[in-house]
């Protein structure tokens, strides 16, 4: 099958959905995604976008794999223990959806690592890391450049998301939601979390990413909680803090 066979096929019910149609496909093709952490969530998120036809994706970890890591993160196995997981997902990614442009980052993202990137401001950013220090230092970025921001976490049974951005002059940043200060609050690592609840989250976050390159994402910044003892949704608005350091 050829490459523009596969891409037709491949996206056929995105072009049946009204929303999106063959013009938001090829927006979609021409898109470029930058995943900080290949994580559960970021696995997620990669192997949808992924599959849905995302043109160029930049994908970045500095991790390795670990057994641990495989209740959740649906692109390594058992075989991968020890092994990078940036080049193993960017392999994985590969199989799945050769036409696609992966590149593999293996480095932990700061502001000089995304400076170095020289990324326009239509590159939309997955936040997909597990600590405070990286967000912040990505959420300080999106403000400075007007990069969309799709931020997830998951602990236990719970998880959160939000879409920051673009017009950081109007709408709240991460820090209007987030401080300092939080860094405290437990992680994964150190409270555990049920294999589906990042699944559920990265492709939430894909929803997102997609919607907002098709023109159809709301603007309204919300953070959304999802339960999953209760199998409830919460929304929460998030408004902007007109002391915030970074986006004020």
């Amino acid at each position: 099958m050829s490459d523009s066979t596969l891409f037709m096929q491949r996206g056929a019910r995105h072009i049946s959905l009204p929303q999106i149609g063959q013009k938001g496909q090829q927006l979609i093709s021409d898109a470029t995604v930058l995943i900080v952490g290949m994580g559960g969530l970021g696995c997620a998120a990669a192997s949808y976008l992924n599959s849905s036809g995302i043109g160029r994706m930049i994908i970045a970890d500095f991790d390795s794999i670990d057994a641990s890591n495989l209740s959740r993160q649906i692109l390594f196995g058992p075989d991968d223990i020890g092994k990078s997981k940036i080049m193993i997902a960017k392999k994985r990614l590969n199989e799945i959806n050769p036409i696609n442009n992966i590149e593999a980052l293996s480095l932990k993202i700061n502001q000089q690592e995304l400076e170095a990137l020289q990324l326009n401001n239509k590159v939309i950013i997955l936040d997909c890391s597990d600590n405070f220090n990286t967000r912040f230092e990505i959420n300080k970025y999106c403000v400075r450049y007007g990069h969309y921001l799709v931020s997830g976490s998951a602990i236990r049974f719970e998880g959160h998301y939000s879409v920051f951005g673009n017009d950081y002059k109007l709408q709240p940043c991460y820090e209007c939601l987030y401080k300092a200060e939080d860094e405290s609050l437990e992680d994964c690592q150190g409270s555990g979390v049920l294999g589906p609840i990042p699944g559920v989250i990265g492709a939430m976050m894909a929803t997102e990413t997609i919607k907002i390159i098709c023109n159809i994402h709301r603007k309204n910044t919300h953070l959304n909680i999802f339960e999953g003892i209760s199998n409830e949704w919460r929304q929460i608005n998030i408004k902007k803090n007109n002391t915030c350091s970074i986006c004020n």
